[in-house]
C-alpha cells in the first residue's frame, strides 16, 4: 500500500496538500470526565427509579429479567469489542486504526462485565427452568404440577450435563477466564508495541504484526466457540425447548453490529477535539459506515434465514419460540424491531452522504443502540410463561422495569468504558498505518 501523497501545482500547493502534523498531545480530552459524570448520574437515576420495582406485582421478577437484559448488552460491547480488536489485527486496514483504543477499552470492561453476571448466577433459579428443577425429580415434581409440560420435562432432562447450576457457573467461569487471558495479552502488548524501542522501522512492524495476528486468529475461532456457549447457556435456555444451530452467529453478528455502532460513536464524538480532531479522517468515517452495513445486512440475513428455515420446516417442536413472539401485543414489539433494528440503519446506510456526515451519523448509532436493547427484550421477555399479559402495563407496572434497570446498567458500564478509554493514549502510534490516515483527503 503507498504511503505517498498526491502532488498539487507549486511549492505552495505542496503544502497544502502535504501530510498533516501529527497533533502534540494523544491524550484523551478532559471532556471524558464530564461525560463519565452525566453517565454516572443517569446510573444513580437509574437505580433510583428502580427500587419501587420491588413494591409492585410482578416487579420483582421484571428487575432481575432486564437485569439480564442490561447484562448481555453489556456483554456485548466488551465481548464484541475483543471479538472486533481481534478481527482488526488479523485483518490489518487503516479503518481499525482510529477505533483500536476505543475496542481496547469495551475489553477491558470485561472484568467489570465477570463481575456483573454474579447476580445472574446467584440467582439463576428465578430466571431458568433448568435451575429451578435441576434433576429429573424435581422435573417430574414440575410437570405434575402443571408448571412444565411433557416437552419441557424430557428436554429439560436431557440437557443436565450442560443446563444445572453446577455446570453452568463451571462454564461461566471458563468463558471468562479464557476471554479475560486473550483480552490482557492484546492490552499489554499494545503498550509494549508503542514503547519498543526500534518503534517507526519495518522490523518492528512486522514483528509486532505477525505476534498480534498470530494470537487473534486462534482467538477468533476460539471467541466464537465460547459465544455460542454463553449465547445458550444466557439466553437461549431461557427456553429450555428451543433449538437452533444459527443462535451463536447469530449473536456475535449482533455484537458486531452494537459494538460498531458504539466504536463510531465514540470516535466521532471525540472528533470534536484534538487529538482525534485530526486523526478522524471522513474516509475512515466513511469506511466504517460500509463497514457497519455489512454487519446490518449480515444481522439481517441470518435472522430472516432462520425464521424462513423454521417456517418452512413447521416442526411443532420449533415454532412455538416464533408464536410466542408474534401473538397478541408481541406482533408490536415485532413489527418494531424489525423496522428499528434492520430496516432503517439498512436504508440509512445505503446514502454515502450520511456515513460521511458526522452529524447524521451520531444520530443513527445512537438509534442503532437503542434497537439492539428493543431487539434483546424481544428475545428476552416472550420466553417466560407470563409474557403474553405482560405488555398491558395498566395490569404490569413491572414490565417498565425494561426500561429503567438496563439504563442503569449501561449507564454505570459506560462510565466503566471511559475511564478505561481516558487511561491511554487514543492512538497507537508505532503502526505503517498512522502515515496514512495523516494524509491529505483525495476523495471528493
Amino acid at each position: 500500500m503507498s504511503l505517498g501523497h498526491e502532488h498539487h501545482g507549486d511549492a505552495g500547493h505542496h503544502d497544502q496538500y502535504g501530510p498533516r502534523p501529527l497533533p502534540d498531545s494523544l491524550a484523551p480530552p478532559e471532556v471524558i470526565s464530564a461525560w463519565r459524570t452525566r453517565l454516572l448520574m443517569v446510573a444513580v437515576a437509574g437505580v433510583v427509579l428502580s427500587i419501587p420495582f420491588l413494591f409492585v406485582s410482578g416487579g420483582r421478577t421484571h428487575l432481575l429479567r432486564a437485569y439480564l437484559l442490561g447484562y448481555m448488552i453489556c456483554f456485548g460491547f466488551a465481548g464484541g469489542g475483543l471479538a472486533m480488536l481481534m478481527l482488526q489485527y488479523v485483518s490489518g486496514g487503516k479503518w481499525g486504526l482510529v477505533l483500536r483504543r476505543p475496542l481496547e477499552a469495551m475489553s477491558r470492561t470485561l472484568w467489570l462485565v465477570a463481575a456483573m453476571l454474579v447476580p445472574v448466577l446467584v440467582l439463576m433459579k428465578h430466571l431458568y427452568q433448568w435451575a429451578a428443577y435441576p434433576n429429573a425429580q424435581a422435573t417430574a415434581w414440575a410437570f405434575a404440577h402443571g408448571i412444565m409440560s411433557k416437552e419441557q420435562q424430557l428436554t429439560a432432562n436431557a440437557k443436565h450435563a450442560m443446563l444445572s447450576p453446577g455446570p453452568a457457573i463451571v462454564q461461566s467461569v471458563f468463558i471468562f477466564a479464557v476471554l479475560l487471558t486473550f483480552m490482557t495479552l492484546l492490552n499489554k502488548w499494545s503498550l509494549q508495541r508503542d514503547a519498543d524501542p526500534a518503534a517507526g522501522t519495518q522490523t518492528s512492524f512486522d514483528r509486532w504484526r505477525v505476534k498480534f495476528e498470530n494470537l487473534s486468529g486462534i482467538g477468533i475461532l476460539i471467541f466464537v466457540i465460547l459465544m455460542t456457549d454463553g449465547a445458550i447457556l444466557w439466553i437461549k435456555s431461557l427456553d429450555v425447548t428451543w433449538y437452533s444451530s444459527i443462535y451463536g452467529l447469530q449473536f456475535l453478528v449482533g455484537e458486531g453490529y452494537q459494538v460498531l455502532a458504539l466504536g463510531i460513536l465514540t470516535v466521532i464524538l471525540l472528533s470534536r477535539y484534538e487529538p482525534m480532531k485530526t486523526l478522524l479522517r471522513v474516509t475512515e468515517q466513511h469506511d466504517l459506515g460500509k463497514f457497519t452495513f455489512a454487519f446490518v445486512m449480515l444481522n439481517i440475513y441470518l435472522c430472516f434465514a432462520e425464521f424462513l428455515i423454521i417456517w418452512s420446516g413447521n416442526i411443532p417442536d420449533e415454532i412455538p419460540w416464533y408464536l410466542a413472539r408474534i401473538h397478541g401485543g408481541w406482533w408490536t414489539i415485532c413489527s418494531l424491531d424489525f423496522i428499528c433494528h434492520w430496516l432503517i440503519p439498512f436504508c440509512l446506510l445505503l446514502s454515502r452522504d450520511l456515513k460521511r456526515n458526522k452529524k447524521k451519523m451520531i444520530w443513527l448509532t445512537s438509534f442503532m443502540l437503542f434497537a439492539r436493547c428493543l431487539d434483546m427484550f424481544w428475545l428476552i421477555e416472550p420466553n417466560f410463561a407470563d409474557a403474553a399479559g405482560n405488555l398491558h402495563i395498566t395490569n404490569n407496572l413491572g414490565i417498565l422495569a425494561y426500561i429503567t434497570v438496563p439504563v442503569a446498567v449501561l449507564s454505570a458500564w459506560g462510565a466503566y468504558f471511559l475511564t478505561q478509554l481516558k487511561s491511554r493514549p487514543l492512538m497507537n502510534t508505532n503502526d505503517p498505518h498512522l502515515e496514512e490516515i495523516l494524509e491529505p483527503e483525495h476523495a471528493h
